[in-house]
């Protein structure tokens, strides 16, 4: 070890990991050059655009403002270590089916985030959403397709569902839409003829 380089251990996905790095390496940097885990992204280097974010410990940190030699000792969890768990499958689906990602490159930072909200158990609100990822630049989407696939994913995993009689309603209300609807069409009338006409009082 020279004075400049340090030796650290930690558990990088679950996976025991030693190495002899450079004392002022950030995380990122460790787990990009070093590791060849590139699913995390170096952004601004200045802890603003979330690119970078991993979890040390279970907490949302920022790669770029953490310096590798800080975690010795830790648990750190990529966004390719979540990915292979299963851990962020619903909302990775979800990002896809809304459109909530283009480019991707804020994208795996927003998921570890969104993740960590998400763990609270509850449905946030739209509002509560948008502070949580108030750290995460986006230039792509505009952000609204990001809050409704967190928003969808949280309702899908923790609202309740709906009561036997509310969807027995729900469906007989609709089945009167769809028979209103179908009597209303030109081609009930060439099949059946035209509803006869409303009679006046009196």
């Amino acid at each position: 070890m020279s004075a400049r380089h340090l030796e650290i251990t930690l558990n990088v996905n679950g996976e025991p990991v030693a190495a002899s790095v450079e004392a002022r390496k950030t995380l990122i940097d460790f787990l990009r050059e070093d590791l060849a885990l590139t699913g995390s992204h170096v952004g601004c280097e200045h802890g603003a655009c979330g690119a970078c974010t991993v979890l040390l410990n279970g907490e949302v940190v920022r790669g770029c403002l953490t310096f590798a030699v800080q975690c010795d000792g830790a648990d750190v969890e990529t966004i390719e270590g979540l990915s292979d768990s299963g851990a962020v499958a619903d909302l990775q689906r979800a990002f896809q089916e809304r459109n909530a990602l283009q480019c991707g490159y804020c994208t795996p930072g927003i998921l570890i985030s969104a993740r960590e909200l998400l763990a609270a158990g509850d449905v946030p609100s739209r509002e509560t959403i948008r502070e949580h990822l108030s750290g995460h630049y986006c230039r792509c989407t505009g952000y609204q397709a990001i809050v409704d696939a967190i928003e969808a994913v949280a309702q899908a995993r923790f609202a309740p569902p709906p009561r036997a009689g509310e969807v027995a309603s729900e469906a007989s209300r609709k089945g009167q839409v769809l028979a209103d609807s179908e009597q209303a069409s030109p081609l009930h009338h060439a099949l059946h003829g035209p509803p006869p006409p409303l009679r006046g009082g009196g």
